[in-house]
């Protein structure tokens, strides 16, 4: 299958062409992913074969689609098999920073979500969930999310299932809640803007 076929309708319209020209400029496979709870997607080098492989999982907003996919191919143009590079160090994030650039405008993304990314961008991180004003934007478009509390709305000492674990919240910080795992008693920072049950 074709990547057009694979993009389309899993972003926005306005950033199909662009996202297609990355894939022709410097290719790489692409595939789509099942949910992870763990990663929205990667990228990876088979020195076997000397393939390179970029995934987004596919139950993605078109906004967090978009990202992902940008974030995963500043890997594939920042890769060089010649020279060992930290995985979010200073090439992919001018590398990111350079192929998002033309998207950020809106007729690829709403006020709201534009606002949060563009100061996002400055300095972006090595995920997206590390940025709760960024999670919480893109949440808001996101069917699957908009069912249930998030971690904020929970009062201190509320017990909730995050990852198939129950957790007791002691306290909040800034943007995450110390949290205790019952059956350990481990204590976790937990993102605040996170889906609980």
């Amino acid at each position: 299958m074709n990547i057009r076929a694979v993009l389309q309708g899993r972003l926005p319209d306005a950033a199909l062409e662009y996202c297609i020209g990355l894939q022709s400029e410097n290719p790489f496979l692409f595939r789509l992913a099942k949910d992870r709870k763990s990663k929205l997607g990667d990228f990876r080098f088979d020195p076997r074969d000397q393939s390179l492989k970029v995934t987004v999982n596919s139950n993605l907003n078109p906004y967090q689609f978009l990202i992902t996919y940008v974030h995963e191919v500043a890997h594939r143009y920042a890769f060089n098999p010649k020279r060992r590079l930290k995985p979010h160090g200073i090439e992919w994030k001018m590398q990111f920073q350079k192929l998002m650039l033309p998207l950020l405008n809106s007729d690829v993304f709403p006020d709201n979500v534009l606002r949060v990314l563009a100061k996002h961008m400055k300095n972006p991180k090595a995920s997206t969930a590390a940025d709760p004003k960024l999670v919480e934007v893109l949440g808001r478009y996101s069917e699957n999310e908009s069912q249930g509390l998030t971690l904020k709305q929970l009062d201190e000492g509320t017990i909730f299932n995050f990852r198939g674990k129950e957790y007791l919240k002691l306290k909040e910080k800034r943007t995450r809640a110390l949290c205790e795992e019952v059956v350990t008693g481990r204590r976790y920072l937990i993102p605040m803007v996170i889906t609980v049950g």
